[in-house]
């Protein structure tokens, strides 16, 4: 049976550090620290404590030249971040020293990437539909693929035996891995399908789409079982909670969704003053890190995130 999150009880906490707006929000494997990738070039990683309240450490991992556009962590290690830039380079750096390890030149301007499961490949996606998958020891691309029509965001699910890329046709394209021969293609939604989460059970993936709903899947069976129809903006970003009961969901409307993966009703909604970016829920606590394109009152790029799940008290 899952929790009951007093989300009325629950509150936000902003963080600011970036001098352009945040693309990017990504928790590390133990739930003890956020790295954000911004417009400004530069990603950060913050020493997020669950509980605590005070000042929070940010360390600055300085070297791009153009924008930060996504980042994730090492799956099996605390420390390691890679991030994708739009200077078509992909880096590896060490959060505690805020230093470039490894650095790969790829053909095209990165804007998604993604750790395999078992921390030993590295998937990214670029502008042109490109798709390169990384060596993390050796840092060298062992594939590329050129796909003809739109690739937006890709998943490995939790085995890493599957690799699904979500299309501008509105298709989910499914992969085995490590061939990429194709074994699916699942007609998910009547648009574009943006962005996609795996929930961490194993059980479902979700879809977020232009078409303003979200879709849930059945990974087994490649079945939808229920959509979530409270969005009226293209879906951006979307993610489980790290037991899988809740699903985040954000985009251009001035809220986030929260809702019940079970039963597919919204549990909460948090209000935000412009379209997000990038949700994704710790790990290891109800804590939801969001950033998207939040301005001043000069119009200006607040460059902050926040995080949702403080208790009021």
């Amino acid at each position: 049976m899952e929790e009951a999150i007093p989300f009325k009880n629950l509150h936000s906490r902003e963080y600011q550090g970036h001098k352009k707006k945040v693309h990017s929000v990504a928790w590390n494997c133990t739930g003890t620290k956020l790295a954000s990738g911004s417009v400004d070039q530069t990603a950060r990683v913050w020493h997020i404590e669950p509980h605590a309240h005070g000042k929070t450490k940010d360390i600055e991992l300085k070297g791009h030249t153009d924008s930060v556009d996504q980042l994730c962590w090492d799956p099996k290690h605390a420390d390691l971040i890679a991030t994708a830039s739009g200077d078509k380079t992909v880096r590896l750096w060490d959060a505690r020293s805020g230093k470039c390890s490894q650095q790969a030149d790829l053909s095209g301007e990165n804007i998604n990437i993604t750790y395999r499961p078992d921390g030993t490949h590295i998937a990214v996606g670029n502008r042109d539909d490109e798709l390169t998958i990384l060596d993390v020891r050796k840092f060298k691309p062992i594939h590329r693929r050129k796909f003809n029509y739109e690739v937006n965001e890709i998943a490995w699910n939790m085995t890493g035996e599957m690799f699904l890329l979500t299309t501008g046709n509105g298709t989910v394209e499914v992969l085995s891995y490590p061939s990429l021969h194709p074994l699916d293609t699942v007609m998910a939604h009547t648009a574009g399908c943006y962005c996609i989460a795996i929930d961490p059970k194993g059980r479902y993936f979700a879809v977020g789409s232009a078409d303003s709903l979200v879709s849930l899947w059945d990974i087994s069976e490649m079945l939808c079982v229920r959509t979530f129809t409270k969005l009226e903006w293209p879906v951006r970003t979307i993610s489980f909670n790290h037991t899988g009961d809740y699903i985040a969901s954000a985009s251009e409307d001035l809220f986030i969704d929260i809702s019940n993966v079970h039963t597919g009703r919204t549990v909460h909604q948090i209000p935000c003053r412009a379209a997000m970016n990038s949700v994704e829920w710790n790990p290891k606590y109800n804590l939801l890190a969001y950033a998207g394109d939040d301005k001043n009152k000069y119009q200006a790029d607040e460059g902050v995130f926040r995080i949702f799940g403080f208790d009021s008290a």
